[in-house]
């Protein structure tokens, strides 16, 4: 849905579009295609109309599974290439070729299109204009089909975080409070790997998933490294993505094998509190930034500043959540610098946490469907402190 009225998205429809990347990797062509081609290919929007130039390995696939699209042959164009005495076509001119047989003498391409091909493109009177912002603005707001891929995506994620548990709850502790699960150490590397295999199971790719205990979770972005030990908090973020759609679930839990201390339950209490208070105020047309000052407020007032403390941060320094869906990470932020407004149809995580050298870390995740009314939380696992 265009944030700049129905002239600007006017304009955006009569613009023709150029990609050249492969869906593994890049979202926005993923989005376009709605397959996977794990080489880079041509992608063109002319007119209404989606074109793709695959080679004939790819050929008869993306006839099935993007129906949607014209499919080009690649061979083709590099023959007829051929056939005008360029023995060795590279990707410019057949990218030439392609557009000079449309008549079109400008492209949109997206901010990460290859700075070599744009050149040559311009070199050969192509006019190249990079699109700011997102390339598909419309990828921000999600169909009813996309709410089903990431709510699939979650339910892998909330099966991880489910073996997680049960070899939380069948560990032992061991001396100096280090876990034992199945009479062998019960390392964050080891819970980590139990994690992605049934995530693996489920159909899904887990990669750098968060098993961080005691001071490790109170660097957010710390994987986890060593042994597991009793009585302290320990931080699982698992965020893995679909084999079949490419779509992201995302998760946080934070557990303590064993008892927790008041300090601990207290810490748990106010983010858990803080998560509340975000859903409340996820309503269209709430400031994204005005959701992050709200929570970041409530911490402060209930005792829990944030600042740098001898030499390294604390509290609550991260935002409180960002957008999902063929990325782990895209818009809309939901953070002290982030820019506009909740929409209906936006898919955004809520993750607010503490975090307290002295004590440890504590996070927690759902994912949210921005609704008319109040927000739908697509997450279902529970969320409970001592296991």
């Amino acid at each position: 849905m265009p944030a700049t009225g129905s002239l600007a998205f006017d304009m955006r429809n009569r613009e023709t579009l150029l990609m050249v990347a492969d869906s593994e990797r890049d979202a926005n062509m993923l989005y376009a295609v709605g397959m996977f081609v794990p080489d880079p290919f041509i992608w063109l929007r002319h007119r209404g109309r989606d074109y793709v130039l695959l080679s004939d390995l790819e050929f008869d696939r993306a006839r099935r599974q993007a129906p949607h699209c014209r499919v080009l042959s690649l061979s083709r164009y590099q023959a007829k290439l051929r056939s005008r005495g360029i023995q060795r076509p590279k990707l410019a001119g057949i990218i030439l070729l392609l557009l000079r047989e449309r008549g079109i003498r400008r492209v949109v391409v997206p901010q990460n299109f290859p700075h070599g091909l744009a050149a040559e493109l311009l070199r050969r009177r192509i006019a190249v204009k990079t699109r700011p912002g997102s390339f598909f603005p419309e990828r921000e707001c999600k169909s009813a089909a996309e709410v089903r891929k990431i709510r699939a995506a979650l339910l892998m994620a909330e099966i991880g975080m489910a073996a997680a548990m049960q070899a939380l709850r069948r560990s032992k502790i061991g001396k100096d409070r280090r876990l034992v699960y199945r009479t062998l150490p019960l390392t964050s590397e080891r819970l980590r790997a139990i994690i992605d295999a049934a995530i693996l199971q489920a159909g899904g790719l887990a990669q750098h998933t968060i098993v961080a205990g005691g001071k490790q979770g109170c660097d957010p972005h710390e994987t986890g490294y060593g042994p597991l030990r009793a009585h302290e908090p320990i931080i699982l973020d698992i965020f893995p993505r679909s084999q079949k759609t490419g779509y992201f679930g995302d998760i946080t839990r934070t557990v303590v094998r064993g008892r927790a201390t008041e300090a601990i339950r207290k810490l748990y209490d106010t983010v858990l509190r803080g998560q509340k208070l975000a859903f409340q105020k996820l309503r269209p047309g709430t400031p994204t930034a005005q959701v992050h000052t709200i929570v970041q407020t409530f911490f402060q007032n209930e005792g829990y500043p944030t600042g740098r403390r001898n030499g390294r941060m604390e509290g609550f320094f991260h935002g409180t959540g960002h957008g999902l869906g063929l990325e782990i990470h895209e818009a809309p932020r939901v953070g002290s610098a982030s820019a506009g407004a909740l929409q209906p149809g936006q898919v955004v995580t809520v993750e607010p946490g503490l975090y307290y050298p002295e004590l440890g870390g504590v996070r927690l995740e759902d994912v949210a469907l921005i609704t008319r009314r109040q927000p739908r939380n697509l997450t279902r696992f529970e969320k409970v402190l001592e296991v």
